[in-house]
């Protein structure tokens, strides 16, 4: 299991994209190496085996509940996230003496909301982020200095201050990168956050 590995469960639509691009950069910028479903396409795999392997390899978890309205095709919800949640908290509570050493961070809009959708989480510490990728970027790098107490990390105004600029920049990155910015790959975001962090802050961060 990486030490630095940490899955992020989360939506890929268009909408929480900006979302989705935030916990990356926060997970990056902090040093560990982002995990999610996006980030490799073998048809030999399907799905749930690619889950089950990245549950397996990750020692941390980032998991968004947020997306809890009915889908406006088939008018049902997405269950995607509660589930991969659900695999990652039985591999920690099932697992070897290795899988118990996985941390996860369990995220939504509001602290209490989960309490209408999800009760079995009772009891469990859900952080809120408002929806605003911003909070985020912050949220996750807070977890991340408390639960694995790297020295490294930066502080919360750097981390912030870097994604600020990260994405007025973005544009003019993709541009360059000859990379269409509205539909960016999660390999090419990935290498575009690392680049920036390694010019930013004068240090390597392994991919």
């Amino acid at each position: 299991m990486g030490a630095r590995d940490v899955f992020i469960n989360c939506p890929f639509d268009v909408a929480f994209a900006p979302s989705f691009h935030a916990l990356v950069f926060g997970v990056l910028a902090c040093g560990f190496r982002a995990r999610c479903a996006r980030e490799m396409d073998d048809g030999a795999e399907t799905r749930i085996d690619k889950l089950y392997r990245i549950v397996e390899e990750s020692r941390y978890g980032v998991h968004d509940l947020s997306r809890t309205e009915l889908d406006p095709i088939n008018n049902l919800p997405r269950f995607n996230m509660p589930l991969e949640l659900g695999l990652f908290l039985g591999a920690k509570r099932y697992g070897d003496d290795e899988q118990k050493k996985k941390r996860c961070l369990i995220l939504d809009v509001a602290q209490y909301r989960y309490q209408q959708f999800i009760s079995d989480l009772a009891g469990m510490d859900i952080t809120a982020h408002q929806g605003i990728p911003r909070t985020m970027v912050t949220r996750v790098r807070d977890w991340l200095a408390t639960v694995s107490r790297r020295k490294s990390i930066p502080s919360p105004n750097l981390a912030l201050d870097s994604y600020d600029r990260f994405v007025a920049a973005l544009p003019d990155l993709t541009a360059q990168a000859g990379i269409d910015g509205q539909n960016i790959l999660f390999a090419d975001y990935e290498r575009l956050v690392l680049a920036w962090i390694q010019a930013d802050h004068g240090r390597a961060i392994p991919a």
